[in-house]
């Protein structure tokens, strides 16, 4: 075919086409004109109005959140996207809009944090305002019409991330963030499919804030919140805001490690890859792991947790939302001791033989030799002591088996030698940990909730930063994060509070709700019940208990102590372990075991390797928290349990489990096969430890309590726990704790 035919073709192809355009033009240049004679008919017209469209359906509030009038006659009413809903006086246009059922991206705005309005991605259109408004920051006010879905906002929102990705770097393949990205995500809904910038990208030194956070600080959008966590509820200003324009950046204002027990939060709350996990870098996608819902026992709190695992691992631990408890926080020591799940743990049954080596064994042997120690031990001098991470299942089992071999002394380490039991008031957080923030006045006896119980010592500072709460300290010299007064180190400034006569106690009498916490490390004083009594007085004639409200606190140390208390686990001699010949010990690894007699047969029932292994004859392995089903009263004595996450180890066994092997093995089978028949037997001793997920209150009773009569020794107090990152068997196996503990910890 020759050149001249192709250019012949072409240009006929030519003329056809604006041939086509030209009559299509010219079409649409024609209007019809249809004759509507119901339109000129002005009076059928009012006789028929137009009806109005019908009202948009009601949608739910954002994750089904709910609504609180704290005084009905405030709400007032606005409309989102033409649906009228009603909100408290106060609340902002995101607030109303997220009460209405709809999301409003956001980057900067957190719930629990102050408004800085400083991403305007949350930009909305308002009805009379010339321009789209950042609805983070902006009040509702009442009858105001909010549109979320117009085109201006959208235009705006497009904008607006077009700008936040000029400068972000192109490595979601490679970034821990990746797959739970808010960055991400918001960018696909509300980007634009192609970028304008041609210019070269800025790029930003990553900071090193410790072994926890991994930083790379060119992926920062600067947003603030970690910023503004640090400063507002970790307590401590490590972070800010350097430089101005495309220089600003955020960093520490000096090189030097972050040093909060709360740092680990910022991981969460950061919407980029800027701030991830140094522990867990490289290790799996959040796609790959299978979440369990449990909750953390390395302290009294029970925080709520989520455990992410993969296979027999598990990889990482996050925060589960409870308001009650944790709101949405942890504390590093719960959210990073993960590793010491697979450090130093005990797979199977091992008897120490004549050489002093242990040497592996099957079950039936191992419960053979336990079985004929047993037996040839008088009952008195057989003592079971169950350790600060067991379950009350467990302590169940043990309880009812050494009390089938005719032993009382079993008791819960950390609980002390004669624990008063009776009353509940008299060891729980009656005030509840929640209702901490609307205290105005705390008086804190040889505690230090900042190490002891994380999570509360939050809702303390909480109330110190709302209510100006006025905060008076009694005990050894201490660190917090919060403004307050140190009273004493002793008993002697209690007794100057009992008389009236000390400064602070005007404080506490005048105060509207006030609040006296007594750290549970007091329990293993001699002189306990004396100050316990002496600390009812300073209530009574503060009036710190009334029927809307109980301010008197006992803040416990660990998971197992309030449900051992609520099982009656409490020896019948407090020097019973002095006189031992049989010693049983349950997950028991801080007991001091210098006072058993030597030639004592002990058996540890545990999941690592720990401190008293090297005292023990027999070794049987248990499951750990995250592989068992239990249940754990909180310090607060509030119901909650662990689900298995990842299968047991090696040979390992449930806690309850081996027991009632071993009591079948010594003929004296205890009477239940399964959860549901321990948990009847729980329901006889300790029914509110059925009730999941609640808090029964305890009442308070000073009628019934036995007169005390020791003397008080002027002794100071003592820090209960020295290192806050090992304090457990997991905790000391963990080698990420051990590095928190070399680098962070102030020698």
């Amino acid at each position: 075919m020759g050149l001249s035919s192709l250019t012949s073709r072409a240009m006929i192809r030519r003329i056809l086409h604006t041939t086509t355009t030209t009559r299509s033009h010219n079409f649409s240049l024609i209007r019809s004109i249809v004759s509507t004679p119901e339109l000129n008919n002005t009076a059928s017209a009012a006789a028929e109005p137009t009806p109005d469209p019908p009202a948009p359906p009601p949608r739910p509030p954002v994750n089904n959140a709910r609504v609180h009038f704290p005084n009905p006659e405030d709400a007032i009413e606005v409309f989102v996207d033409g649906y009228a809903v009603k909100i408290p006086k106060g609340f902002t246009v995101l607030q109303a809009c997220e009460v209405a059922g709809v999301d409003i991206p956001r980057f900067c705005y957190h719930s629990r944090l102050s408004i800085a309005g400083n991403c305007r991605m949350c930009l909305v259109e308002v009805e009379k305002s010339p321009k789209p408004v950042a609805s983070c920051a902006m009040p509702a006010l009442p009858g105001m019409k909010i549109k979320t879905d117009t085109p201006i906002a959208k235009k705006a929102r497009e904008g607006v991330m077009e700008f936040l990705l000029m400068n972000h770097p192109l490595d979601c393949p490679i970034c821990d963030q990746g797959g739970e990205c808010d960055l991400q995500d918001q960018s696909m809904a509300f980007g634009s499919d192609r970028g304008r910038f041609t210019e070269t990208k800025r790029a930003v030194v990553d900071k090193n804030l410790g072994p926890l956070v991994k930083t790379v600080m060119t992926r920062c959008i600067q947003c603030t919140r970690c910023v503004r966590f640090a400063s507002e509820v970790a307590g401590t200003e490590d972070l800010g805001m350097l430089g101005r324009g495309s220089g600003e950046e955020i960093g520490t204002y000096v090189e030097k490690l972050m040093t909060s027990e709360l740092s680990g939060n910022v991981i969460d709350i950061c919407p980029v890859g800027a701030l991830t996990s140094k522990p867990f870098a490289f290790k799996a996608r959040n796609w790959e792991l299978k979440p369990t819902e449990s909750i953390d026992v390395t302290d009294a709190v029970g925080s709520n947790i989520r455990i992410d695992s993969r296979g027999p691992e598990v990889m990482r631990i996050i925060p589960r939302l409870n308001e009650d408890v944790n709101e949405e926080w942890i504390s590093d020591k719960t959210r990073f001791c993960y590793d010491g799940l697979k450090r130093q743990r005990l797979n199977d049954p091992m008897i120490r033989g004549s050489d002093g080596r242990f040497k592996a064994v099957s079950w039936r042997d191992a419960l053979d030799v336990i079985a004929e120690v047993m037996h040839k031990v008088k009952p008195e001098e057989i003592v079971g002591v169950a350790g600060k991470l067991s379950d009350a299942e467990s302590m169940m089992a043990l309880k009812d088996f050494m009390n089938k071999m005719g032993s009382n002394n079993v008791w819960c380490e950390g609980n002390g030698g004669q624990p008063q039991a009776d009353l509940r008031s008299g060891y729980l957080l009656n005030t509840g940990i929640a209702d901490l923030e609307n205290a105005d006045v705390f008086l804190l006896i040889g505690t230090q909730p900042r190490v002891e119980a994380t999570m509360v010592n939050a809702r303390i500072r909480k109330a110190v930063r709302a209510n100006h709460a006025k905060v008076g300290y009694i005990g050894p010299a201490a660190e917090f994060n919060y403004d307050h007064e140190h009273l004493g180190t002793g008993p002697q400034t209690l007794q100057e509070l009992a008389k009236g006569s000390h400064s602070f106690f005007s404080a506490l009498k005048n105060a509207k709700k006030p609040a006296i916490v007594v750290g549970a490390g007091l329990f293993e004083r001699e002189d306990k019940d004396a100050i316990l009594s002496i600390v009812e007085t300073i209530a009574k004639s503060a009036n710190v208990i009334r029927p809307d409200w109980n301010g008197l606190n006992v803040l416990l140390l660990n998971a197992a102590q309030a449900a051992a208390l609520d099982l009656g686990l409490v020896p019948e001699s407090d020097k019973s372990i002095e006189s031992a010949k049989f010693l049983y010990l349950m997950g028991a690894d801080d007991i001091n075991l210098d006072k058993v007699p030597s030639d004592a047969f002990v058996v540890y029932q545990g999941h690592h390797g720990d401190q008293s292994v090297y005292r023990a004859n027999v070794i049987l392995p248990a499951s750990a928290f995250s592989e068992k089903e239990g249940t754990y009263a909180n310090t607060e004595g509030r119901t909650q349990q662990t689900l298995p996450a990842v299968p047991t180890v090696g040979d390992a066994r449930d806690d309850w489990k081996i027991i009632r092997a071993l009591s079948e093995t010594a003929g004296i089978s205890l009477p239940y096969d399964s959860l549901i028949d321990i948990r009847e037997r729980m329901r006889t001793v300790a029914p509110n430890l059925l009730s999941m997920e609640e808090r029964e209150p305890a009442t308070y009773s000073t009628l019934i309590k036995p007169e005390v009569k020791k003397e008080i020794d002027p002794a100071p107090f003592k820090a209960a726990i020295e290192n806050f990152y090992m304090t457990d068997a997991i905790t000391r196996a963990s080698k990420i704790m051990a590095q928190c503990s070399s680098q962070l910890l102030k020698k």
